[in-house]
């Protein structure tokens, strides 16, 4: 079992820490396409955390199954109103099993970063392509590699400089591996939070799709689907199992 990074630290604090990502202008875009792709079908999410999107989708009438490593967060989830009524699975989301057949799973915000070997993102691939109806969809949202801003021979990079955060991402370029390190104002005190990701490439992700027998439908710069180009900083990309 791979280690939990949201444990009750974290838990206790993510949903003011990632107020903006709670923002509906951030959530509903990916509400309407997640619902829209669901149709009449069921959801699985992956890394289901405190229900930041699985709430709203339960809410427009879609059945939303979970799969999280944190009891943690899962309690937090649980603990709004709807919560209870969607079942999740504890368990590592590289290779956990849900009962039951989807038309779509979804992996947002950066979240495919946290299996950071590459074998356990394509276990993940391929355990989404077990859960999936023919047909079924596969979503992830995730950044682009962010190395065009590294200058060479430096490893680390500040993405936010607040009064009350700082946070800088460590790079390990030949392992594509990366730190994310926060330091936080809590209660008067700075309290620091280190988690590893693996950043991946679209074209990687695409690789690791076909490998589990499904095809790139459309990739979008973003939920409300803006073209993506060379210079997006982030994706929306959608897979599809065949019929």
């Amino acid at each position: 079992m791979p280690e939990d990074h949201f444990g009750e630290g974290v838990a206790s604090r993510y949903d003011e820490s990632s107020a903006d990502m709670f923002a509906p202008e951030a959530v509903d875009p990916a509400v309407d396409l997640l619902a829209g792709l669901a149709g009449d079908g069921a959801a699985l999410e992956l890394g289901i955390g405190t229900g930041r999107i699985a709430l709203p989708l339960a809410r427009r009438g879609v059945r939303v199954h979970g799969i999280d490593l944190s009891e943690a967060m899962v309690a937090r989830l649980r603990a709004k109103p709807g919560g209870e009524r969607i079942p999740v699975v504890i368990g590592d989301f590289a290779t956990a099993r849900v009962e039951g057949a989807f038309s779509l799973a979804y992996l947002v915000f950066n979240t495919i970063g946290n299996l950071t070997t590459q074998d356990a993102q394509v276990a993940c691939f391929q355990n989404v392509a077990a859960h999936l109806e023919p047909g079924g969809c596969f979503v992830i949202e995730v950044g682009v590699p962010d190395l065009q801003r590294l200058p060479p021979g430096e490893t680390v990079r500040p993405f936010d400089v607040s009064d009350d955060h700082l946070g800088f991402d460590e790079y390990d370029v030949a392992n594509q591996g990366l730190v994310s390190h926060h330091w936080s104002a809590v209660d008067g005190r700075w309290q620091r939070v280190s988690m590893p990701f693996r950043y991946v490439w679209p074209s990687e992700l695409d690789l690791m799709a076909r490998l589990a027998g499904m095809a790139l439908r459309v990739r979008w710069a973003g939920w409300r689907r803006e073209p993506f180009t060379g210079a997006s900083t982030r994706h929306v990309s959608v897979w599809e199992k065949p019929g």
